[in-house]
């Protein structure tokens, strides 16, 4: 069976080119937010704090501006993650990523996170914007993401995603394949430790149709490349 061939654009519109780290400065960030323009990736992703300067940055392109709630342990009350939720959308964000109460999750307070993921995601589509749950893979089983998932499209949520970067591990491919085997319709978003374009394809190619990533120089680079040579590909 012959390979599927893909484009440059196909890898770039996928990679939410991630400025979350907490030691970015603004000509970083300017920095971050024009290395997505000049790649098209689909998305950066930025700090609630730095919405209104991507925003600016990125007016006259059609990059969209991203953003975490409750980040990076997800842990502040439903209060706080509604207003963060109406805040970031009301300041320019059409995407934001919330974190799941991972403690409360592992507690077995279903009813708890799942309301809490329904009142984000109500206020996120109230304002035009879309919502990303972070599970959090690193401390759970393959069970108990399955549940999660459950709880994500029960409460309405448009995209699942894997980590926030910040734990122990990251976007392993075999909890990819749970999560977008019990996606339901909903989208899925890999996280973590997503460097190569080769980590990349292999996400692609299970379905994953989102990758935060810090490296969207060096994967978009690689796929230029291979693109020259007639060999991007999916594995």
């Amino acid at each position: 069976m012959s390979k599927k061939m893909i484009t440059v654009q196909d890898v770039a519109d996928v990679l939410d080119h991630s400025l979350l780290r907490p030691d970015i400065t603004v000509d970083e960030l300017k920095e971050g937010c024009a290395l997505a323009a000049k790649y098209r990736c689909i998305s950066v992703c930025v700090r609630p704090s730095d919405i209104p300067i991507a925003c600016e940055e990125l007016k006259n392109t059609d990059v969209l501006v991203t953003t975490v709630i409750g980040f990076p342990h997800g842990t502040c009350t439903k209060e706080t993650k509604i207003f963060e939720t109406k805040d970031a959308v009301e300041k320019g964000a059409v995407e934001v990523d919330m974190v799941m109460n991972i403690g409360r999750f592992l507690s077995e307070e279903y009813d708890y996170v799942q309301e809490e993921i329904a009142a984000v995601a109500k206020a996120a589509h109230d304002g035009g914007a879309i919502l990303k749950v972070i599970f959090e893979n690193y401390y759970l089983s393959p069970e108990q993401i399955i549940k999660a998932c459950g709880l994500a499209k029960a409460a309405g949520a448009d995209f699942i995603k894997s980590s926030t970067g910040y734990a122990g591990g990251g976007a392993v491919l075999s909890d990819m394949q749970v999560m977008v085997d019990h996606s339901e319709g909903m989208k899925v978003k890999a996280a973590g430790g997503v460097r190569t374009l080769d980590d990349c394809l292999k996400l692609m190619a299970i379905g994953v149709v989102r990758c935060g990533t810090r490296s969207s120089k060096t994967i978009l680079e690689d796929a230029e490349k291979r693109a020259a040579e007639g060999n991007l590909c999916l594995p």
